[in-house]
């Protein structure tokens, strides 16, 4: 059974009471590593949560940014004092949610939540690119429904893009030619009565390539609203069909700022990245604070060889 192995008991990022923007929160970050660095993109917050009313109200208005910071050697990062990319217009007017950044060829592709505030199921997946990492251009929504927790896999299958996004309560798999126009959407995974994952589940950030499958990890959510991270292997050629998915969870909350927080119990990730022999998975504590945790592979491959999952098998 693989598990998650933490880098640090402590979190690697915290919000900065003296940025208005991150005061309150910073959590649930999209991760590459390019040039012997670590980017981090992640969610910062001005305000407390809340979802106990029947609506969104002004004077309880929190905003969400994304924001920016750099890394040698993956847990240590030093960081912009102001956000890389915030909301504009109408659907991102209480702001901008949980990046997951695919680089396809020369351009980075971030998807994100899009949240406008007028009612709570007000929030669509949109995207924005960029060259740079630092300038993004808005590309607007991409599908108009509510929807979320969406990435697009690094390569075409088949000759189209793949998108993995979220239909509660499952995880879909949607197909394009243009980026523009989706479709052939189907799910993929769906939860699992009665386990860790009964009530819903969602990606965490694009899928992985390895030798045996696309390794996805995902979050799943209990009937107690517990909030796990989980790994499932989907076939190469073929994202729809999934070749492993692990019973038990490979992190779960457990140390206090994962426990305790704006939203208690939760580990919730939007990012990893593939560092040969390891994987880091970066992740938010209670929707307050980043942490971050390795994935062996060689690990995972005795894993997934023994249950004769991959290519040839």
């Amino acid at each position: 059974m693989i598990k998650l192995t933490r880098l640090t008991n402590e979190p690697i990022l915290r919000p900065v009471k003296e940025h208005i923007w991150e005061k309150e929160a910073v959590f649930n970050a999209a991760v590459l590593y390019e040039n012997g660095l670590f980017h981090l993109f992640y969610r910062a917050s001005d305000q407390p949560f809340y979802l106990d009313s029947e609506k969104p109200l002004q004077e309880k208005k929190f905003t969400s940014s994304i924001g920016y910071a750099v890394s040698k050697d993956g847990i240590h990062f030093n960081r912009l004092t102001e956000p890389v990319y915030t909301g504009e217009g109408e659907q991102e007017d209480w702001g901008v949610e949980d990046p997951r950044i695919t680089r396809l060829g020369d351009t980075y592709y971030m998807l994100y939540t899009g949240f406008g505030g007028r009612d709570w199921n007000d929030f669509r997946i949109c995207m924005a690119t960029s060259k740079n990492l630092i300038d993004w251009k808005r590309k607007g929504v991409v599908l108009d429904e509510p929807n979320k927790d969406a990435a697009l896999f690094p390569e075409k299958i088949g000759g189209k893009y793949v998108l993995l996004h979220r239909r509660l309560p499952d995880i879909w798999v949607g197909f394009s030619e243009n980026l523009k126009e989706w479709e052939n959407h189907q799910i993929i995974m769906s939860p699992i009565p009665e386990s860790w994952e009964s009530k819903k589940i969602g990606i965490a950030g694009p899928p992985i390539k390895i030798d045996e499958g696309w390794l996805l990890i995902y979050h799943g959510v209990d009937d107690n609203n517990v909030y796990r991270l989980g790994l499932a292997i989907l076939d190469l050629n073929d994202p729809t069909k999934v070749l492993y998915r692990q019973a038990e969870p490979i992190l779960e909350p457990e140390l206090d700022w994962e426990i305790n927080g704006l939203v208690p119990n939760v580990v919730f990730s939007c990012g990893a990245v593939d560092l040969g022999d390891k994987i880091y998975v970066y992740y938010g504590g209670a929707d307050t604070v980043i942490g971050v945790a390795s994935l062996d592979k060689n690990d995972l491959k005795k894993e997934l060889n023994e249950m004769k999952i991959g290519r040839g098998r």
